[in-house]
């Protein structure tokens, strides 16, 4: 019991939750969908959607719901640190709903933007509904659809965004057809000019290097913001400088306060440094082996 107690909390602290997190859950809901289980625990104050059974690989989303405003998961904080690069989007993409954490941030921050949220589970978006406080609107637009085929469509449409989230996650990582060279340049043609990308990935695996050169050969430089998870930041052209990203972090800092953290935590996590072997194979549409290379966990 003691051991698998530990285990739990490795994962929950490498998956981007609290590592003060308890193994005394309590489901409060469960469906299964076409593509996964679909879960809700509770522990404490604390709300989560999981894909797999007591949370054993990670949360999607959590809530606290005493306090909902506040923001309980690492990658949504390093995720909205893209706005220190582009701070006034008009518009944004997020593929991957989850509990809504960052549509509703957003909207609360910017409340003229237009979101689409791309969610390929409609099993997700009544849980997150009913459970997470997300709510859709004529400015937040749910579209149910893979992340990859909207991205195709929009790009035949003309369709441009300011910013775009990638966060899309299965039960054990981002989907392949998600993660290659041929993606991430359909993605890039969705960029309107000065826009931003910004994908949540995991700060340790076996695919970090791939998924580096990868994102290297498509944006050339990026922003690696590394916590519990990665999350990568980057737009065709330059990258602003120090001076640049705390003039626009100031813009957000009261925000960031409500929900529960604070800017200058998320600043210092803007790093260019290469730490992957450059060398590594580009993950592309015939070269994307997810499945063969595995996640350390």
């Amino acid at each position: 019991m003691r051991r698998s107690f530990l285990l739990l909390m490795v994962l929950t602290c490498l998956l981007g939750t609290a590592c003060a997190a308890r193994a005394d859950l309590r489901l409060v809901h469960a469906e299964r969908s076409l593509y996964r289980e679909v879960l809700v625990y509770e522990n404490g104050d604390v709300r989560c959607m999981c894909f797999t059974r007591n949370c054993r690989v990670g949360r999607q989303s959590c809530l606290n719901t005493r306090h909902p405003d506040r923001i309980v998961m690492n990658y949504p904080q390093l995720m909205l640190g893209a706005l220190f690069v582009n701070p006034a989007p008009r518009s944004v993409l997020i593929v991957g709903l989850g509990g809504g954490t960052i549509p509703r941030a957003l909207r609360q921050m910017l409340p003229d933007v237009q979101i689409d949220v791309v969610e390929i589970d409609p099993a997700v978006v009544r849980v997150a509904k009913r459970y997470f406080g997300f709510a859709a609107s004529a400015q937040t637009r749910v579209i149910e659809s893979d992340g990859r085929v909207y991205v195709k469509r929009a790009h035949r449409t003309g369709q441009r965004y300011d910013l775009i989230m990638l966060d899309a996650f299965d039960h054990e990582y981002i989907p392949e057809h998600l993660l290659t060279q041929e993606f991430l340049e359909e993605v890039k043609s969705l960029l309107a000019p000065g826009g931003v990308l910004a994908a949540n990935t995991f700060s340790s695996s076996r695919l970090y290097e791939h998924e580096s050169v990868t994102y290297e050969k498509v944006f050339e430089k990026f922003f690696n913001l590394k916590r519990d998870n990665r999350v990568i930041v980057a737009r065709p052209g330059s990258l602003p400088d120090a001076a640049q990203l705390r003039a626009n972090a100031t813009r957000f800092a009261a925000a960031f306060d409500s929900f529960g953290f604070d800017v200058n935590e998320v600043l210092p996590l803007f790093s260019q440094q290469r730490d992957w072997n450059p060398r590594a194979r580009v993950l592309t549409d015939q070269y994307s082996p997810a499945n063969l290379l595995n996640l350390d966990r």
